[in-house]
């Protein structure tokens, strides 16, 4: 006996259509960007600007790096990112350190203040986030959770098993 609901024709009926994969990725764009806003609001107690506040971002969580490496994960000129870092230095949240592999280059690194500012910047931001999340319902937060996931596997798909559908154990065609 096929007890799936997959069978059931009243079952078929209330499932949604299966949206294009350019719907969801627009929809999910769209959340993802005033999410962030609205998160982004807490980012103005740091008393940092955007830019500054995600350069020290990548120092923390890449930990010590070449300017040039900053500059291109930031996506600015080296001229930009040496302001931004002589700015950050200036606060006491970043120092220069010599490369381990070549003493004629400098890296940046974390003082210990500019990991406090930025884990308490992240702890505002997911406080906030945890309480809108505790008003949805149980089977919301299921949904969330497992969303939570697949966002990501998709920001980082080479650190998850799944690729364009394929668990790594099944054989591709």
């Amino acid at each position: 006996m096929n007890t799936s609901s997959d069978h059931d024709p009243q079952r078929r009926r209330s499932a949604p259509a299966l949206a294009p994969p350019e719907q969801i990725a627009d929809r999910l764009h769209s959340a993802a960007i005033h999410l962030l806003r609205r998160l982004r609001e807490h980012d103005a107690e740091t008393g940092l600007t955007a830019s500054r506040l995600s350069a020290l971002s990548v120092v923390v969580f890449a930990g010590p790096i070449r300017m040039g490496d900053l500059a291109a994960a930031e996506q600015v000129r080296p001229p930009s990112m040496t302001r931004t870092v002589r700015d950050l230095e200036a606060a006491g949240l970043l120092r220069r350190v010599p490369d381990p592999d070549d003493g004629r280059v400098q890296r940046v690194e974390a003082t210990d203040e500019g990991h406090r500012l930025l884990q308490e910047g992240r702890r505002r931001r997911v406080a906030d986030l945890a309480s809108r999340v505790a008003d949805l319902a149980p089977e919301e937060r299921r949904t969330l959770a497992r969303a939570a996931e697949l966002l990501s596997s998709l920001a980082h798909p080479a650190e998850h098993p799944r690729r364009r559908g394929h668990a790594v154990n099944t054989p591709r065609p």
